[in-house]
């Protein structure tokens, strides 16, 4: 095997050999590298890596093997408000073995991306394939999808593989729609057991030995407001939410195993309400607070779901064949007493700052991937591109890319440009930079947000009210990834031909969206790194 290597790049060359004695090798290779001190972006030295692994890179191992099953079972497994440092294959302080393992056994996306900051549009870009601001879907909907919900123009992932012959489910949260013509059975799914909405709670009554901590939004999430369904029936479900949608993905994989299936399994885990049992809460024990115990006990029912689903698979014998991709829908936020971690990132859920948007992703086919690390950035919108193309189909107006390719071809990618509209707030990803435009604001405004306190009251906004650039202006933010992953030094005076660059490519890709189809009803101030800003979901 030939390698070109300089501390900021470390790639295959694309008339590499994958013999044994290749592989032997670069095991000789690692272990000096390793010993000496050479900065490697893969797993083999550190668990985590930053700014110098913005490059291509893959491990060796992550060569095609043949696919000789036919087409496979697609399982997205997206998480909801999980954090980038929450997992323990990204350095978390919580144990995940199962979600390590499968990161293990897959590829760790380390530079992925959301299409948003907040829950519903990033699931709307997920599920469509292509930005959410193509169709309007901008904006958290804020009880507005009890009336509509995702354009119907629109063609979910869903809607192709049923097409392809795939029997398609849901399990979990859809937060696209709830009323009749909006909903997952109406969106090309065959099946559906979840929620409509945003969130539910996870227990219908708190045991003496249970633990819930309060939060603002526990008045708005009740069982009344956002029931479960199974189908278009609601169902009063006593068992642990996370349990119970394991339970019910399991169940979904088990059936017809002649036929291939893609399964949505959203949970709504770690999301408020934090709410945990007994069981759980006896393996989060001395935690430094209340929020940390309840936290780690909810990403451990979620972590032990995961396991549960993936063991089915290999005792079932469908796992070598299955494409599983797993995921969160954005960042952890700021308001559950500092118990979650985007860490080593910036900033929150909500935010425009890698916080907010860079997330967990995994991506494993056994039959089809070796284990490995590929650092280039990725996006949600690569889903649809990369299950359909495992099932011999095309998306119709998909603008993402097919992982499996990207993660197959050696060849540097890291110019690749990801963009994203969040009203007047403007994001450019290229390379190993980062552009940010994002509203100044008012010092201590009514909206100011506190980390650890829950901002919900004071960020509500008046429905119908456009958000706009502040009259304070805007502050435009460079940052180079590659030396500053954590977005702290603002370099857009020393750079101001790249910022000018990057604004042109903002502008031309902003040309194909359209009107937010609902105003923002969520607008934030808070002060990052000295500067008081305003975002707006």
């Amino acid at each position: 095997m030939n390698f070109k290597y300089s501390s900021a790049q470390w790639y295959h060359s694309k008339k590499a050999s994958r013999d044994k004695t290749t592989f032997k090798s670069l095991g000789v290779f690692m272990s000096i590298a390793c010993t000496f001190g050479f900065t490697l972006p893969l797993s083999a030295c550190q668990s985590q890596k930053t700014g110098d692994e913005l490059v291509n890179t893959v491990s060796a191992l992550t060569a095609a093997k043949p696919n000789s099953r036919g087409r496979p079972n697609i399982i997205v497994i997206i998480a909801d408000d999980l954090g980038y440092g929450d997992i323990g294959a990204n350095g978390g302080r919580i144990p995940t073995p199962n979600i390590d393992a499968l990161a293990a056994s897959g590829v760790r996306m380390t530079h992925g991306y959301a299409t948003a900051a907040v829950c519903a549009p990033s699931r709307a870009g997920l599920m469509v394939g292509r930005q959410q601001t193509r169709f309007g879907f901008e904006f958290n909907p804020a009880g507005r999808d009890t009336q509509r919900g995702m354009s119907v123009q629109e063609t979910t992932i869903a809607q192709t593989l049923k097409s392809a012959g795939y029997r398609t489910g849901i399990v979990g949260k859809w937060h696209l729609g709830q009323a009749e013509g909006f909903t997952p059975l109406d969106r090309g799914f065959d099946s559906f057991y979840g929620i409509l909405g945003g969130a539910t709670p996870y227990m219908t009554a708190i045991g003496p030995n249970d633990l819930h901590v309060e939060t603002a939004e526990d008045k708005l999430i009740t069982r009344d407001r956002l029931p479960i369904f199974d189908g278009r029936t609601r169902v009063e479900p006593t068992a642990y939410v996370t349990d119970l949608f394991t339970d019910k993905a399991i169940e979904f994989a088990g059936k017809e195993p002649e036929k291939p299936f893609f399964l949505y399994l959203a949970y709504t885990a770690p999301h408020t309400p934090l709410q945990a049992p007994a069981k759980y809460l006896l393996r989060a024990s001395n935690q430094p607070s209340d929020y940390h115990k309840v936290y780690t006990a909810m990403l451990t029912a979620l972590d032990d779901g995961i396991g549960r689903l993936v063991q089915h698979l290999k005792s079932s014998g469908a796992y070598e064949n299955t494409l599983i991709v797993f995921l969160s829908d954005n960042g952890c936020p700021s308001y559950i007493g500092g118990a979650c971690s985007n860490a080593p990132l910036q900033s929150w859920k909500g935010y425009p700052w890698d916080g907010g948007t860079r997330v967990p992703f995994i991506v494993s086919w056994p039959q089809t991937l070796a284990p490995g690390v590929y650092t280039n950035p990725v996006s949600a919108l690569d889903i649809a591109v990369t299950t359909s193309t495992a099932a011999g189909v095309t998306h119709p107006g998909a603008e993402g890319l097919d992982l499996v390719s990207l993660v197959q071809d050696q060849s540097p990618q890291s110019n690749r440009a990801l963009f994203w509209r969040m009203g007047p707030t403007r994001i450019v990803r290229e390379g190993r930079w980062k552009l940010i435009v994002v509203n100044r604001a008012a010092p201590g405004g009514a909206a100011t947000t506190e980390r650890r306190v829950d901002d919900l009251a004071r960020s509500m906004r008046p429905d119908g009210i456009p958000a706009t650039v502040s009259a304070l202006g805007q502050w435009t933010l460079l940052y180079d990834l590659q030396t500053d992953p954590g977005e702290k030094f603002n370099l857009a005076e020393q750079h101001p031909e790249k910022v000018k660059d990057l604004l042109k490519k903002w502008d031309a890709w902003n040309e194909k969206n359209v009107e937010p189809q609902w105003t923002s009803r969520r607008g934030v101030a808070a002060e990052v790194e000295n500067m008081w800003v305003e975002m707006f979901n």
